[in-house]
């Protein structure tokens, strides 16, 4: 990271490389600022291997900061700020990082946060306090030669399954980004909109993709599907990553499809499937090609593609649109059968199992944590569970622990979900298995009704009958408002199912974990 920068810097120095809502920053700026911070930092006591939190939204103080901690051999640790501010300070106590950088629309949190991570020893917050501390350091650049193994983003999981933990990420890791940028069409001409949170690897990992090409990044604090389309439109976006349901929202905005978005190349999605509805109407409004990508955290972000040529509503390959794409060539995968550990055949469900450079080293101070989902031969478990079609093609089903047992037979959410999202009053829908006397656990759906849908459980039910096997088939059904989701948009199905395993003796550590 550091020598890409500074070779950056060199060839590309008045090219904007951050456009923000307060400033933009280029190359070389970005690199003089990080030289500053990386003295500030050392100045403040941090060295190799530790970490400066970060809590604000999309803003240039992010890349100075995750640019001058990898200066000095330590590394950036962004916060996610949806949490509480107990759970922030928790996270900060978990990177033991000395220094936290805070954006002034998160000052009411600093106390809360400094309650629980007694370490901290530095708050700056963003603004005339954080341009004194710049200014105040040296401009020299510390030096350090970096190594391939040393770790410069620190982003901790959402804690879908549990307490978030630290995921450490290298510049071996983050190397990938360059072969990344080859298949996204990302070069130094790229304008690439930044909306996804940056605590979020679907938002720092996408930023630098850009970074490491030499383009611009276009930093948007806060998602708004209005502001969105305004930001295409007026910087001449030309690439973009966003999840399906922020598609959904932008589609929905009055007069979306009469804008001038003629300055796109592509627009990645991820974190969730698109039905055939959203895509045919994102390629009516931004007429440019949409294709998906799979990844986690751990791998750095994507490691598979289902490229725009595979997006065939209503053709023969129509089918593609469920799968996650194939994997990148520089990638190894595969689904094992958890019970036996053998590699799967076309078909046969089982665990996906990942090995490549993009593969972190592991979960910070958590070595037990680490050695369950790395094993000795560099194959990261990731708990998702899936099968490779003839052609080689991923389709994943569900996480491992949210396949429910119903008697003797497995049934993977997804495929009820996506049969379930096909009916016209359903606007977002989750599937669940609940506790049941006979069979261990049945099928529930919890959903989402379309604005001024009245439809009723039994209806949907009757509707199911013809499209859903009989074992899949949802015994029951319950209405909501909204389904919980994370930053990624990825459902929280571990708080739907709360509820109904809390009070069951039939509890099991899979459902509530």
């Amino acid at each position: 990271m550091v020598e890409m920068f500074a070779e950056l810097a060199e060839r590309r120095a008045d090219h904007p490389a951050l456009v923000g809502a307060a400033r933009t920053v280029t190359y070389a700026g970005l690199v003089e600022r990080a030289n500053r911070v990386a003295n500030a930092l050392r100045d403040a006591g941090l060295g190799e291997d530790e970490r400066v939190a970060y809590l604000d939204l999309n803003n240039p103080e992010f890349f100075e900061l995750m640019l001058g901690a990898a200066k000095i051999g330590s590394a950036i640790a962004p916060l996610n700020f949806r949490l509480t501010p107990q759970e922030m300070g928790r996270i900060v106590a978990d990177s033991e990082a000395k220094v936290l950088v805070v954006g002034a629309v998160f000052e009411a949190a600093v106390p809360l946060i400094e309650a629980e991570a007694p370490g901290l020893q530095r708050v700056v917050r963003v603004g005339e306090d954080y341009e004194s501390w710049v200014a105040a350091a040296a401009d020299t650049d510390p030096g350090r030669p970096s190594r391939p193994d040393d770790v410069v983003l620190q982003l901790y999981t959402s804690g879908t399954t549990g307490l978030p933990k630290g995921v450490m990420l290298t510049n071996d890791n983050c190397s990938a980004l360059l072969d990344v940028a080859e298949h996204w069409d990302v070069d130094e001409t790229s304008v690439s909109l930044v909306a996804m949170p940056l605590f979020h690897i679907g938002g720092s990992g996408w930023a630098n993709v850009s970074l490491a090409r030499g383009g611009t990044d276009v930093l948007v604090p806060m998602i708004d599907p209005a502001g969105l389309l305004d930001t295409i439109e007026q910087q001449r976006i030309t690439n973009a990553f966003l999840v399906p349901a922020v598609l959904q929202m932008m589609c929905a905005v009055p007069g979306a499809e009469e804008r001038d978005f003629s300055s796109l190349r592509s627009i990645a999605y991820g974190a969730s499937p698109i039905t055939s509805a959203v895509l045919a109407r994102s390629l009516e409004v931004f007429k440019a090609p949409l294709f998906q990508v799979y990844g986690l955290t751990e791998t750095t972000g994507a490691i598979t593609e289902l490229g725009s040529t595979d997006h065939d509503p209503g053709g023969p390959r129509q089918h593609l649109m469920r799968s996650a794409g194939k994997p990148y060539p520089w990638v190894e995968m595969k689904a094992v059968d958890p019970a036996t550990g053998q590699e799967c055949r076309a078909g046969q469900v089982g665990e996906i199992w990942i090995r490549s450079v993009q593969n972190s080293p592991g979960y910070w101070r958590k070595p037990g944590d680490t050695a369950a989902a790395f094993d000795a031969e560099g194959w990261l478990h990731t708990g998702d569970a899936g099968y490779f079609d003839d052609e080689g093609y991923l389709f994943l089903t569900d996480r491992i622990k949210d396949m429910i047992v119903t008697g003797a037979e497995n049934v993977y959410p997804v495929e009820v979900e996506s049969a379930l999202s096909e009916h016209p009053d359903v606007a977002d829908v989750a599937v669940i298995g609940v506790p049941d006397e006979k069979w261990g656990e049945t099928v529930k759906a919890v959903v989402v009704r379309r604005p001024g849908s009245a439809i009723t459980s039994e209806e949907l039910l009757e509707w199911s009958r013809d499209r859903i096997a009989g074992f899949k088939r949802p015994r029951s059904v319950d209405f909501a408002e909204e389904l919980p989701r994370n930053p990624s948009g990825k459902l929280l199905k571990r708080v739907l199912r709360e509820p109904y395993w809390a009070a069951s003796e039939q509890a099991a550590g899979r459902h509530i974990s």
